[in-house]
């Protein structure tokens, strides 16, 4: 079972909207967040570090939707039209 682009897209923003306040200073609940969302692109992806899920997140992205890896824009627009806050 492959998980849908539009939740790695989700979890890779989430990751690195975390990493970006998490460097701005430790945070009891953010820790505890960066952490479900390590471990959830980790067994999303069949990988056992954060790096290696990225890459293979970004990778599924790359080939899910035609135009930039990643495409953030298009991803956001697929959570919306599946109703889910972005």
């Amino acid at each position: 079972m492959m998980t849908h682009p539009a939740l790695l897209a989700r979890l890779v923003e989430e990751y690195e909207r975390e990493s970006g306040l998490r460097a701005a200073g430790p945070q009891g609940p953010l820790r505890q967040q960066m952490e479900d969302v390590v471990y959830t692109l980790c067994v999303s992806t069949g990988t056992r570090d954060i790096e290696a899920a990225l890459a293979a997140a970004r990778e599924r992205l790359r080939t899910a939707w035609p135009g930039e890896p990643g495409d953030v824009a298009t991803a956001r627009d697929c959570r919306t039209l599946n109703g889910a806050a972005g």
